[in-house]
């Protein structure tokens, strides 16, 4: 199974961004042994740049893929989890998610990240919603 072309994934996005109050957005894809970013909104090109392949681990996106399930964070900038990744921190928001997304199958195929402007802290029945919302992702059905 692979995802939709890049171009329906940043439509994808930006309209989830836009329904769920997110002020920067990412997808990053699982191609082999990396999630690669294949659609982002609003995020500054140094992170883009670190961004573009993550290992399964790094930062809340690799996070999410190891963890299976959704990463969060209450401030970008002020985070001392250490899951958030230091280029992480030049994303001009507060609160964000990394949320996993799976095929039919249970697979990890891709994790969503979405960003708020401000700090808030989210109940596990905000970020369950937000996962549901995300499993929207097109994944597409054939090879």
């Amino acid at each position: 199974m692979a995802v939709q072309s890049e171009q329906s994934l940043q439509t994808w996005l930006e309209a989830f961004l836009a329904q769920h109050g997110g002020v920067a957005g990412s997808v990053h894809c699982l191609r082999g042994e990396l999630l690669e970013l294949c659609a982002h909104v609003r995020l500054p090109p140094p992170v883009v740049e670190k961004t573009r392949q993550i290992p399964k681990g790094k930062g809340m996106a690799g996070l999410a893929w190891e963890r299976d399930r959704v990463v969060s964070t209450c401030n970008l900038k002020t985070d001392t989890t250490g899951d958030v990744r230091p280029g992480a921190k030049a994303v001009d928001a507060g609160a964000a998610l990394a949320i996993p997304v799976r095929d039919a199958a249970g697979s990890l195929r891709a994790v969503v990240g979405i960003a708020f402007a401000g700090e808030r802290s989210m109940s596990a029945e905000e970020q369950a919603e937000f996962e549901r919302a995300a499993q929207g992702l097109p994944i597409a059905r054939g090879g």
